[in-house]
């Protein structure tokens, strides 16, 4: 029943493991912090189930989570921000990157940050977005509410299949997977999106 990390889940060290986790990724994507919160929230629906004692709080876990989203999304903005022409050579060398800022500068232009929301899903999306928009020098009343929504959306999706999982096919390792499976599913959907090419704009009117 999620041993390895039970001890974990019973203590409230686990919300330091995910904010940490949650608050690096954006610049260590490799780091599995979707994995983790989902894995979290099983054990603690196991618990809770189990009505063992301790454990932690779902939604602490994910405002946690959500948080840590929130402020790593504003640590990457602010350094790429303040990064000046060094880092604005590099991400000319990155055609991904070109390529993003320039579409959320568009989508943000238009008040259309859905993008933002969207990114947090998208493997590396998050770090593509978060330093786009600060190497674009977007204003942060453009960034920091739809950052804001992204981080609550992905935090409350993860902890959701966490719990989800655990209450339908049981505290196992074969429900955290499940879960976890069905967070990349989502992150493939929104990689999809995103790569998707913007809409050409609409012809003006002969006069």
């Amino acid at each position: 029943m999620l041993e390895s990390v039970g001890w974990l889940a019973a203590s409230p060290w686990i919300y330091a493991a995910v904010a940490a986790s949650v608050l690096l990724d954006v610049f260590v994507p490799l780091l599995p912090s979707g994995v983790l919160v989902i894995t979290a929230a099983t054990a603690a629906t196991a618990a809770t189930a189990t009505a063992a004692p301790g454990g932690v709080s779902l939604v602490a876990l994910a405002l946690c989570a959500a948080t840590a989203s929130v402020l790593g999304d504003l640590a990457a903005y602010r350094l790429a921000w303040r990064g000046g022409p060094r880092l604005d050579r590099a991400i000319a060398r990155s055609r991904r990157l070109t390529t993003a800022q320039e579409r959320l500068g568009t989508a943000l232009g238009r008040g259309g940050g859905a993008l933002v929301v969207i990114a947090r899903f998208a493997p590396a999306g998050r770090s593509v977005v978060s330093l786009g928009a600060g190497a674009a020098r977007r204003r942060a009343r453009e960034f920091v509410p739809w950052s804001v929504l992204a981080g609550v959306a992905w935090a409350s999706y993860s902890v959701g299949l966490g719990y989800f999982g655990g209450q339908w096919l049981g505290a196992t390792w074969f429900s955290a997977a499940v879960s976890v499976v069905a967070l990349f599913l989502a992150g493939s959907l929104a990689a999809y999106v995103m790569r998707r090419p913007a809409p050409a704009p609409a012809p003006a009117p002969v006069s």
